[in-house]
């Protein structure tokens, strides 16, 4: 079941749902306006040409209100807000359609499981001819609720908890990970 406004702000009310900073014209019908932060991330160029899923990548990162995004450029970014989810609690980050409108592909891998809290790492792609303008504090997508049918058996508690700022891919600490 998907949340509405009125459920979403009962919830932060009581403390079951946290997202802060906060502010009442972000809560819509049926999901909550996400902001754009002020850390930005891009993959450093390595000696091979060549990331592996098996080693530490590292990362240039920088603090900007704002950033520009050229023609097929792919930087992360991160939320304003942080989030924490109860346990019987799951969202989707979308993108806001009047920016992918203008070339600008927002993602996330689209899903925050159940017990996540931190803010959000989103994964920015200009797949315009023209660089974009990205300005901390406006609004890039919204998170849309749904409620589990029942608390989860193993609320996440992975290696992106309690994330602030872009944070880069952490792959090579998977357990499925090849080993030499």
């Amino acid at each position: 079941m998907i949340l509405s406004d009125k459920t979403i702000m009962a919830m932060l009310g009581e403390g079951s749902l946290a997202i802060f900073p906060i502010e009442s014209g972000q809560i819509q019908p049926a999901s909550v306006d996400i902001r754009l932060g002020t850390t930005f991330s891009v993959v450093e160029d390595t000696s091979s040409g060549i990331i592996s899923m098996d080693n530490q990548i590292s990362y240039k990162t920088i603090q900007t209100e704002r950033y520009l995004l050229l023609p097929g450029q792919f930087v992360l970014a991160t939320t304003m807000e942080y989030i924490s989810l109860p346990n019987d609690l799951t969202a989707f980050v979308e993108g806001r359609s009047s920016l992918g409108r203008m070339g600008l592909f927002i993602q996330n891998a689209g899903w925050v499981d159940p017990g996540f809290e931190g803010e959000i790492t989103l994964e920015l792609f200009n797949a315009n001819r023209c660089a974009i303008e990205l300005q901390a504090g406006r609004r890039v997508g919204q998170l849309v609720f749904a409620k589990m049918d029942a608390c989860a058996l193993h609320p996440y508690n992975g290696k992106y908890q309690g994330q602030t700022g872009a944070t880069g891919s952490k792959a090579f600490l998977d357990p499925d990970r090849h080993k030499e």
